[in-house]
């Protein structure tokens, strides 16, 4: 017993760092590789082997999978990219961890862990095609932090084109360079690095995010459609609209602290504060005019609020406002900055105490696995769902040779009762599975449908002018309707039991 404890509090080489980063980003992604479940775009991007990412400023999206596919479109290769990103994401965690401390150990691996094991990351990697992309826009910025150079031109030019790099890919990743700038800050001030050195620190810090964005802006921003890049309107209350935009994020973020992660988060933030007095104590010590340690603490000091602005950061401040789990990105920052104050307060009072960060890890991995098995359940309806339209429509000449078949959209939280259980116990898993329809046309096709597209501006006609006309098939989730050379998918509401609602 005592020779594992000793291999857990020894000091690790790159090598094995490397090995212990590869395991645990491998067995995080594990379900999600096994469900092999197309999520939402995932259908149309493999039915047309289509990128049009640069419309929406991501154009090194589009020029990885040109270069990982060697086309110019972008056949699903699922889980190819998946399997690269990890292997990507255990090299970064490598190396910010050896930036971090000269000789790391096991805990101080579970220190940066949760740049991967973000709860709410699991919607990202749920993309076939965007998740691997989004998880390199990570690898690029975290490379960023852990860069160094000797020339002063290349510590400037190559972290700045790497957070550019990052924004091309997936632009919520420049949340997570700031958070982990903030989290730099602090880790300067604990280490007591001289005063002159602390705050050219910072410059550097703010010179690299500000040459990135300025790349980005020349080369993959002036593809973005302008629809996409409207902030807030500033005629109508910008602080109101901001609040509430932080107030839904505040609503989701509560899903995760329920049941046994309440308590879990509740004990990792007594060790994160703690830590936290052991930092403002390590500020106190500085060899500093008391005007000085009064500029570093409160720059410290801010920087708290402001990675927990970060989590979902840049996204607060669009008029389009996305409240999906995608654009959480942050939030890895900010679990990454309670396990680091959470180490120095574990660490100071026994050297194996810290290895207690593991109890976090294994509740967000047991969170993915649960994930993984709702993505199961859900693959399974949706087969069902296609079976039964495939069916259906078949079974009717006048619906195989219809010109075109609209097919009505009713959103509902009730589809899926079979997860029902497992959205009861962890709510988070609804709002990361964010599938509230019973089909997408683009799912037809996957069975031989091709006349079958979503309504759009005929909405109304099709949920309300046709009820009075008598159903050509009436099952238990849809009506089809018929009239003349048109169909009309209308989706029913779902009912919900009872005993399973959540």
């Amino acid at each position: 017993m005592g020779r594992w404890r000793d291999a857990l509090t020894r000091e690790l080489g790159r090598r094995q760092v490397w090995r212990l980063f590869l395991v645990a980003t491998l067995v995080y992604a594990l379900p999600l590789i096994l469900a092999d479940y197309r999520y939402i775009d995932d259908n149309w991007r493999a039915l047309s082997g289509g990128t049009e990412w640069a419309g929406q400023g991501r154009l090194f999206t589009d020029l990885f999978y040109n270069l990982l596919t060697f086309s110019h479109a972008a056949p699903n290769i699922f889980p190819l990219p998946l399997l690269l990103a990890a292997l990507a994401m255990t090299w970064a965690l490598t190396s910010l961890t050896f930036h971090y401390w000269r000789e790391p150990t096991v805990a101080n691996c579970l220190v940066v862990l949760p740049l991967w094991y973000n709860p709410f990351f699991l919607q990202n990697l749920s993309y076939q095609y965007d998740g691997p992309a989004m998880a390199l826009s990570m690898v690029a910025v975290i490379y960023a932090i852990s860069f160094r150079h000797p020339s002063r031109i290349l510590q400037w030019l190559v972290p700045a084109a790497l957070v550019a790099l990052g924004l091309g890919l997936y632009q919520v990743s420049f949340n997570v360079f700031l958070g982990l700038c903030c989290l730099e800050v602090l880790r300067a001030a604990s280490d007591q690095l001289e005063w002159p050195q602390w705050r050219d620190l910072m410059g550097w810090k703010i010179a690299q995010a500000t040459l990135g964005a300025l790349i980005y802006s020349v080369t993959a921003y002036p593809f973005t459609q302008h629809n996409r890049t409207l902030l807030l309107n500033l005629d109508a209350d910008p602080w109101l609209q901001l609040l509430i935009n932080i107030g839904r994020v505040l609503e989701k973020v509560q899903l995760l602290f329920h049941g046994g992660f309440s308590w879990v988060f509740a004990g990792l933030l007594l060790c994160a504060v703690a830590g936290a007095v052991r930092l403002g104590r390590e500020i106190y010590r500085r060899p500093d005019s008391a005007a000085k340690r009064l500029v570093v603490g409160l720059v410290c000091l801010l920087t708290l609020p402001l990675v927990t602005l970060l989590v979902s950061g840049m996204a607060l401040f669009f008029r389009d406002f996305n409240e999906g789990a995608r654009t959480l990105m942050g939030f890895a920052v900010l679990l990454v900055l309670l396990f680091y104050l959470s180490h120095l307060a574990l660490a100071r009072l026994h050297r194996h105490l810290p290895l207690l960060l593991a109890l976090p890890l294994l509740a967000m991995l047991s969170l993915s696995y649960a994930y993984g098995r709702v993505l199961t359940v859900q693959k399974a309806f949706t087969a069902n769902a296609l079976a039964s339209l495939e069916h259906d429509i078949n079974a009717h000449r006048q619906l195989r040779e219809a010109k075109r078949i609209y097919l009505s959209v009713t959103y509902s939280d009730y589809w899926l009762t079979a997860a029902a259980g497992s959205f009861r116990q962890m709510p988070v898993l609804h709002y990361l599975l964010n599938i509230d329809f019973y089909m997408l046309a683009e799912n037809l096709p996957s069975v031989g449908i091709t006349n079958v597209v979503a309504e759009k501006e005929r909405r109304n006609a099709t949920r309300v002018g046709y009820q009075d006309y008598p159903a050509l098939v009436d099952s238990q989730y849809y009506r089809i309707y018929l009239i003349g050379d048109y169909g009309f998918i209308v989706i029913k509401e779902p009912r919900p039991i009872k005993a399973l609602r959540w």
